[in-house]
């Protein structure tokens, strides 16, 4: 009798232990994405709505627009983040490092394109903003002019008016294009380029009252030098 008490526990011990042990396994499970499986940058792009906005967030909740040069595979979504303003220099849209980084602006520029002068900046990567240097080339700049902002709802249309490279200082800290005087001597100043790489269309009138976006990127083998593609909206 005592035999049969002492294998009844040792059976029960070893029951107990076992499902301790499964308990303890579950415990250890990493945590699962909380990015739907389903859901991927190549799934919104087939989707064919870039204004669905509310579908690119669920990929990342700080996509907020969609950028597009008509004619040319340049096509990316833009994000801001709302604690590290370079965050997306060095990270993906999935929130992964990665040395492309995003098209992203800062916390400088409202995500609503209301302000005068909209910065959006990208790595000069051939798979990001170096795809812009191909405005160096005369033929393309006079052949690619149209620039599509897709946002929640609602097609921003903006057509080219300079390319060229600038220095590197911080546009929106230097100057406040919110000041109708300085945003007018800036663009006077920006008409007025003659360099060899720039080209300039004076036919595009661009006043201080009209809004605009400047694409950022770098230039190969001098860091104090920005390229940059300015656009004027002309509808929305």
């Amino acid at each position: 009798m005592i035999r049969k008490k002492n294998c009844l526990l040792l059976t029960t011990l070893i029951l107990l232990s076992a499902v301790l042990a499964g308990c303890g396994s579950t415990a250890v499970q990493p945590e699962e994405s909380t990015v739907p499986a389903e859901t991927s940058l190549e799934d919104f792009k087939s989707a064919g709505d870039k204004t669905d906005i509310a579908a690119l967030q669920q990929i990342n909740p700080e996509a907020y627009a969609w950028l597009e040069i008509t004619g040319t595979d340049i096509s990316f979504p833009i994000l801001q983040s709302a604690e590290d303003e370079t965050f997306y220099l060095t990270h993906n849209i999935y929130g992964e490092e990665d040395d492309n980084g995003s098209i992203y602006t800062e916390y400088y520029n409202n995500t609503d394109f209301a302000d005068p002068n909209t910065v959006i900046y990208g790595r000069n990567r051939d798979e990001m903003f170096g795809k812009l240097h191909q405005f160096q080339d005369r033929d393309f700049f006079d052949t690619h002019r149209e620039i599509k902002v897709y946002t929640a709802g609602k097609t921003l249309t903006y057509k080219i008016f300079a390319a060229y490279t600038y220095d590197d200082r911080h546009l929106i800290a230097t100057y406040d294009f919110w000041d109708q005087l300085v945003f007018s001597n800036y663009l006077e100043d920006v008409f007025a380029i003659r360099a060899m790489d720039a080209f300039i269309d004076d036919s595009v009138e661009v006043t201080a009252e009209n809004k605009i976006i400047t694409l950022s990127t770098g230039v190969t083998g001098q860091d104090d030098k920005r390229y940059l593609v300015q656009a004027v909206l002309v509808t929305e």
